[in-house]
């Protein structure tokens, strides 16, 4: 066998079963991180949801051309359902945070919001993540919030309860 046959075989070899369809199914999982932005004064909020997750759902909700990628109306209508999904207190006080945009990175559709924060404040942040789990009940949900290295991480499923955490600069 040539060097180029022994070096096919061992390419195979090396591939994990699957990997080439791993992308083509849901994935079930999608992450929010919730930081404050000191310079501006807000808390911003970005959620990653892969893209066939997101394709899948609304043609789940009734979309027929449902194209995320082609289709900035397809992205938008996502976007308005991640914000309808993702709920959030301040200080026990219910926030609708503002729609800031959406984009898609590699095979992700990123949605991200922000709302409005006193400066110097350590607000009290109470979050549910149910994006997706009207959809699939294996859906996970991991909330981040705070930056560096150790954020407060929820992980939500669904029918969870929202959790609590002290968003520190």
């Amino acid at each position: 066998m040539s060097w180029r046959g022994l070096l096919v075989l061992a390419a195979l070899a090396l591939t994990p079963l699957g990997a080439g369809s791993a992308a083509a199914h849901q994935q079930k999982i999608a992450i929010t991180t919730v930081a404050l932005n000191p310079r501006t004064h807000t808390i911003e909020i970005a959620h990653q949801v892969p893209l066939h997750d997101a394709e899948h759902a609304l043609r789940f909700q009734g979309a027929d051309n449902a194209d995320i990628i082609a289709s900035a109306d397809s992205r938008e209508a996502f976007a308005r359902y991640v914000t309808r999904r993702f709920l959030l207190t301040i200080d026990g006080a219910i926030v609708t945070p503002d729609y800031v945009g959406s984009e898609i990175t590699g095979g992700n559709l990123w949605v991200y919001q922000e709302t409005p924060v006193s400066d110097g404040a350590t607000p009290t942040l109470r979050v549910n993540s149910q994006i997706l789990t009207d959809i699939w009940a294996r859906q996970e949900n991991r909330v981040n919030i705070g930056s560096g290295t150790q954020p407060a991480t929820f992980v939500f499923r669904s029918g969870d309860v929202p959790q609590s955490a002290v968003l520190t600069r």
